[in-house]
Formats: C-alpha cells, sequence, structure tokens
C-alpha cells in the first residue's frame, strides 16, 4: 500500500508570495535607478542598473517562481526530486533570457533616450 505525503501547498504560496516581494523590491529599485538616470543622462549610472542592486531582487523572483513551479509539479504528482530538475533549468533559462533583454533594452534606452522605447510611435 503506498501512502503519499501532503501536497506541498505551503511551499506554492511561499514561492507565490516571495516571487511577488522580490518582484515589488525590482520594480521600485529599477524605477528609482532609471528616474536617477534620467536626471544626469550618465552611461555610468545606466551600467550599474544591472549590479548587484538590482539583481538580489530579480535573483529572489528567480527562486520564488523555482519553488511555485516545483511545487506545483508536486501538487500533481510528481516526485520531489523529478519536480525540481523540471523547474531549476526552466528557471534557470527564463531568467537568464529576461536578464539578457533588460541588458539590452537599457543599451537601448542608453542610446536613444525614452523616445527609443516608444512602441506607440511605431506605425
Amino acid at each position: 500500500m503506498y501512502y503519499y505525503s501532503e501536497p506541498p501547498y505551503f511551499l506554492l504560496v511561499a514561492g507565490l508570495l516571495v516571487g511577488m516581494a522580490c518582484g515589488s523590491a525590482f520594480d521600485t529599485t529599477l524605477k528609482q535607478l532609471v528616474r536617477e538616470w534620467a536626471k544626469n543622462r550618465s552611461t555610468r549610472t545606466l551600467m550599474n542598473l544591472q549590479g548587484t542592486q538590482l539583481f538580489v531582487p530579480f535573483l529572489g523572483i528567480a527562486v520564488g517562481v523555482c519553488v511555485f513551479l516545483a511545487a506545483g509539479l508536486e501538487i500533481f504528482g510528481f516526485p520531489f526530486p523529478v519536480s525540481y530538475v523540471i523547474s531549476l533549468p526552466l528557471t534557470v533559462l527564463s531568467s537568464w533570457l529576461i536578464w539578457y533583454q533588460l541588458g539590452k533594452l537599457l543599451v537601448q534606452l542608453d542610446r536613444g533616450g525614452s523616445q527609443a522605447l516608444d512602441l506607440d510611435s511605431i506605425n
């Protein structure tokens, strides 16, 4: 006879809350750094945007998403190791792609200002 453990609902909620809290910190930090860059238009300030001040909340988002995905897979019956083997590469790959895209957007912002990101003017 098999005994199934209790599904990790706590980890599901904890991962979601960690991701949301770190997302809020990431949003606030990014807005503050972009406002600071807009005041003095320094290239050095824009390159510092991808420093540890912004990377730590981003890493928190990634950890929260990884735990959330793994707990969701466990709820649907996947064993603990398999759920993390699936969710960890997905999280690492998507996080890397998002971080890379953010870097490209910051370079585009530095070269062309906010007009370079204005999508409404594209016809």
